[in-house]
């Protein structure tokens, strides 16, 4: 008898959509590896700070905080693994851990003859593009040409009125890393304060508020017909196979941390573990949507809430997709979608190696400018007469999941109580050392918070002064 069997044992069927799944991606958790990552965000922090926010260098001296890269954790949270903090902090003392910086470039260089070759990590910056981490490499894969945008607008400095100076003294004197905080109404800002090492024109880093930004693009791409539901599967270019298990994620999955995606960690002592990427984004020099597709399923999709970057840089791979498709340029057509809509001049995206605006994280923007992305959801969506966002939108983004956590789609809520004087409708974009823009839409106002990256901020004081600015301006 010749011929296939009638129940072969590999599944034939045509790949209609593509070349099927991709090799999975696997986290190096060896030594050598964690101190690559070490030097690399280095270098990405300090290009940060000195080209993109624009610090002098004694001034980003005194703010940056050297922090060691972690391996993933599991499904319970839990760090496990190598923990090389205690070799970088003697690094740091003993002038093991350079940093050089020059010409929008900077570079770091871990050395310790007792473990091996100097580690070194570079970071570049590129208007448009942030600060873009270059890592072992010397330069983008991809020519980072300049991108129009929209003129700045510019206004004096509105002084806070009396009632709430005190309660803006006391919050900028418990926490020392502040730039600047910003209430406004969507008509006009309110009041604005600025530490001595912020300004009205300083950008800051965002990080995890950038995916509010990411959440809102894919907002606009439903308003715009390009995507058609947020419980449609997620049209990632990796996942197009119908056959695919991840296929089994949505949209709403990726937008409220729970795709269920992860990857294997591979240790040092060859061991290998589960882990939940938070970080690695930051601090590998790569391609950041094609590491994030190469995820694999490790939770059943929609059971499980883990914060993670990966599922944003899904989306990110979407995002360039549904631009690329239609033929439009990709750089100018993600700030044309959102960020230039709303006047956010100072707005811009971090790209990685290859040219993709990082999704996760690692934006930047005056707290002013921050603050209209409020403004558009104060306003349910609409932007000078045009509307931006799906009717429901709004509701839909700003409303916990309800199964245990806060969270809800890019934004958080106040349901947990964590800010006890305010209401539980209360809602933020939030980034890595409590940057954050307020949406406080029974009083009306959008607040943004920008401070340093790795500086603690007290968070009580900051709870008065936004009850004091709702008694004031509501």
């Amino acid at each position: 008898m010749t011929g296939r069997p009638a129940e072969p044992i590999f599944d034939a069927t045509p790949h209609p959509f593509g070349d099927g799944p991709v090799a999975p991606l696997v986290y190096d958790a060896s030594l050598g590896a964690l101190r690559q990552r070490t030097v690399n965000f280095a270098a990405k922090r300090y290009a940060d700070m000195m080209f993109v926010t624009g610090l002098d260098r004694a001034t980003a001296d005194r703010h940056f905080r050297p922090r060691a890269a972690a391996v993933p954790a599991g499904l319970d949270e839990r760090p496990g693994g190598a923990d090389i903090s205690a070799d970088l902090r003697a690094a740091v003392a003993e002038g093991r851990f350079a940093i050089q910086a020059a010409d929008n470039r900077v570079t770091v260089t871990w050395t310790d003859p007792a473990f091996g070759a100097p580690v070194v990590g570079a970071a570049a910056s590129h208007a448009g593009y942030g600060s873009i981490l270059l890592g072992e490499h010397a330069a983008p894969r991809f020519d980072p040409l300049p991108i129009p945008r929209v003129a700045a607008d510019t206004h004096d400095i509105v002084a806070p009125p009396a009632t709430i100076v005190p309660a803006l003294d006391a919050f900028l004197a418990s926490s020392s890393g502040v730039y600047a905080v910003v209430i406004r109404t969507p008509d006009r800002v309110l009041a604005e304060r600025y530490s001595s090492f912020g300004r009205p024109d300083r950008a800051t880093p965002s990080w995890s508020m950038t995916k509010a930004m990411t959440c809102t693009v894919i907002g606009r791409m439903i308003q715009e017909g390009w995507l058609a539901s947020m419980h449609d599967p997620a049209p990632a270019p990796l996942w197009r196979d119908p056959r695919g298990i991840h296929r089994l994620i949505t949209l709403d999955h990726l937008v409220r941390m729970r795709s269920g995606i992860g990857f294997p960690v591979r240790h040092g002592d060859g061991s290998t573990t589960l882990g939940f990427e938070n970080s690695a984004v930051y601090q590998d020099g790569t391609d950041a949507f094609e590491a994030a597709q190469r995820s694999i399923v490790a939770a059943l999709p929609g059971s499980v809430f883990r914060y993670i970057n990966a599922g944003m840089n899904v989306l990110g791979s979407i995002v360039r997709d549904q631009i690329e498709r239609r033929g439009l340029p990709y750089h100018r057509t993600v700030y044309g979608l959102l960020a230039d809509r709303l006047g956010m001049s100072s707005y811009q995206h971090s790209a990685d190696i290859a040219g993709n605006f990082i999704a996760s994280g690692a934006g930047y923007a005056t707290a002013r400018d921050y603050a209209k992305l409020g403004v558009l959801y104060l306003n349910d969506g609409v932007c000078n007469g045009e509307r931006l966002l799906p009717e429901g939108w709004v509701d839909y983004a700003l409303t916990a999941t309800h199964t245990g956590t806060s969270y809800a789609a890019c934004f958080r809520t106040n349901i947990d109580h964590l800010f006890p004087d305010l209401p539980e409708d209360a809602a933020w974009a939030a980034g890595a050392s409590d940057n954050r823009i307020f949406i406080l839409r029974r009083a009306g106002l959008s607040v943004a918070v920008t401070n340093e990256t790795d500086h603690k901020m007290d968070l009580g004081a900051l709870n008065k002064l936004l009850a004091i600015a709702i008694e004031t301006f509501a």
